[in-house]
């Protein structure tokens, strides 16, 4: 049986909202491919297999060639309804972009170990797990990763301003562990 369209044959189907994905990652790899020549450097007297540029090079214009790609099959596929609604459901995802940002505003003032603890719980709590259990493990884990990357892996974050009021013993325990 001889497929009727490119559809049938290659079994790729338009979804919603897959057109400005499309000219979204499109635009962003054009972007990328603008910026290579101040990114990248070409040292002169290596080979092209070791240039530092080279790598940075063929993946950017993967990126370019096949998102153009994405958005040619993306006119040519038929059109389906819910574009917008579908926008709309990715841009929800934002929500979280705010509420990591407000903790990395709040990692310098409250320390990392009140910032960490408090968001692990209000995520926990945002995404529906409101059981005690669950918040009791929500606050394990978020002293547990503080203490691994401040005390174990001894990753330089910066120390809570609210550090600064504790007593001169708990002071220096809280700057160097908390």
């Amino acid at each position: 049986m001889i497929a009727k369209t490119l559809q049938d044959m290659f079994r790729r189907y338009r979804r919603p909202g897959d057109i400005v994905f499309a000219v979204i990652f499109l635009a962003l790899a054009l972007f990328l491919l603008s910026q290579l020549g101040t990114e990248t450097k070409v040292v002169k007297r290596t080979k092209w297999f070791a240039q530092p540029a080279l790598w940075p090079t063929v993946a950017i214009w993967g990126m370019v060639i096949f998102s153009a790609l994405h958005l040619l099959s993306s006119f040519l596929s038929p059109r389906i309804p819910g574009r917008w609604k579908e926008v709309g459901f990715w841009l929800l995802s934002l929500e979280y972009v705010a509420y990591f940002l407000i903790y990395v505003v709040a990692v310098p003032w409250l320390g990392y170990l009140p910032s960490t603890i408090l968001f692990v719980v209000f995520l926990s709590i945002r995404t529906g797990f409101r059981s005690a259990g669950v918040l009791s493990l929500s606050v394990v884990f978020a002293i547990v990763v503080a203490v691994l990357f401040r005390a174990l892996l001894q990753v330089n974050i910066p120390a809570g301003r609210i550090y600064e009021q504790l007593p001169d013993s708990i002071r220096v325990f809280a700057l160097t562990y908390l």
